[in-house]
């Protein structure tokens, strides 16, 4: 985009396709958001997130943030690789928040929407020059951030995924292959279906060679391997929104630290109180699966609630299911569990402290620990889609599930 080219001055947030605020750039590169009147009024308005609920109702008085947006809004952008990709697409810094918001607002994680507010148009700041194709009709639409690549996909009448190239809704996230780790699509493919074997819920997968998504850019550094493709939970099978935030935006934290100051008993603890009984033993099952399959990754941003009816919180399917120890064999827990980050073992000792931080009884939780490790044990043994993995990773999965099984 050119240096000539205007940015509006605020940014209007809606929510199931209803304005319920508005988000301004202040003076000294500050952002503050502010819930529209109407929204606050309204007895029976959709939670857009628990980061706003106070003692006494909504949290209406905010303070502004400096360079970043408010961390809500922050956590709704992707990250790393994938940020830097459609920054330069958008020809900005990948720290420029504001206008990615502004750019990407149309098809957000969840049921938020982002669009411009008429009549607030400012010269735009300095961005950086030649950094891509301006025209940002071209972004690729995005949904859950990680490490792969990810964009946000269509099924066409044959069954063949298409990466749209403008437009959006799509209703599959694909994740790419990546350079660094081998068959990581396969990992995530494997870990998500033995996941499902045991009943753990978890969104439709399918593991797809590259040549079957068709429109993938160009400028996409092509690594050999199968791309994974997951069915959005945030999209019903019409299309339809459903809102969702993950823990990092329920506990008001940024991206950078989803793996600072925060642990499972936390996320255990507003389960409890916000989404009940159900919510935390499941949540204890996919715990035990963390530990079992060697997944070093489930911060903050991997946990996720759902609002079905715009207003409840349930947990949501689970997702971002790999193990990490094949390729980081010392990792441990993105997390603290009961005191340890040990990614080795759960202890009774562990899952005692676990449910007094969270103020959950211990016999329960300690009980389905051994529970959900057995069936892990035995799903294991006789899992067709071992023989997806390479022999070296799969091996090291035994190692893993053998050492960890209580």
């Amino acid at each position: 985009m050119s240096g000539a080219t205007k940015l509006p001055a605020a940014l209007a947030v809606l929510l199931h396709g209803k304005r319920i605020g508005v988000i301004n750039r202040l003076s000294g590169d500050r952002y503050l958001f502010a819930f529209d009147e109407a929204y606050v009024e309204d007895t029976n308005r959709p939670t857009l997130s628990l980061s706003y609920k106070g003692a006494s109702g909504l949290v209406t008085t905010v303070k502004p943030t400096a360079m970043r947006l408010p961390a809500f809004f922050s956590n709704l952008l992707p990250e790393g690789a994938l940020r830097d990709y459609l920054a330069a697409r958008a020809g900005v810094k990948p720290g420029q928040e504001f206008i990615l918001l502004w750019q990407l607002g149309a098809d957000l994680p969840g049921a938020v929407t982002v669009e411009q507010l008429d009549d607030t148009w400012v010269p735009r700041p300095n961005v950086e020059k030649d950094a891509g194709t301006n025209d940002a009709t071209a972004l690729l639409k995005f949904s859950l951030a990680g490490v792969q690549m990810k964009f946000s996909a269509l099924v066409n009448g044959k069954g063949h995924l298409t990466i749209p190239a403008s437009g959006v809704g799509g209703s599959w996230i694909v994740k790419l292959p990546s350079p660094h780790y081998p068959a990581i699509a396969e990992n995530e493919y494997a870990m998500m279906e033995l996941a499902r074997s045991i009943g753990i819920n978890v969104p439709e997968v399918r593991l797809l060679p590259l040549e079957e998504i068709a429109g993938l850019p160009e400028d996409i550094n092509r690594v050999p391997g199968q791309a994974l493709a997951i069915r959005r939970f945030d999209r019903t099978a019409d299309g339809i929104r459903v809102h969702m935030e993950d823990f990092a935006q329920v506990f008001g934290t940024y991206p950078d630290d989803k793996y600072k100051g925060r642990n499972y008993a936390n996320i255990a603890a507003v389960l409890a109180a916000e989404a009940g009984e159900a919510a935390v033993h499941e949540f204890m099952r996919r715990l035990v699966f963390t530990v079992l399959t060697g997944n070093g990754d489930m911060h903050l941003k991997n946990w996720t609630l759902l609002y079905p009816d715009s207003r409840a919180p349930i947990l949501s399917p689970a997702y971002d299911l790999v193990s990490t120890v094949p390729y980081l064999p010392k990792d441990n827990l993105a997390l603290n569990f009961g005191g340890e980050k040990n990614i080795g073992h759960i202890m009774p000792d562990q899952v005692r402290r676990f449910a007094e931080k969270a103020g959950l009884p211990v016999h329960q939780l300690w009980t389905i620990a051994q529970e959900t490790s057995a069936h892990i044990v035995d799903a294991w043994r006789d899992y067709v889609a071992r023989d997806l993995l390479p022999t070296e990773l799969r091996e090291a999965i035994d190692k893993q599930i053998e050492r960890a099984a209580i």
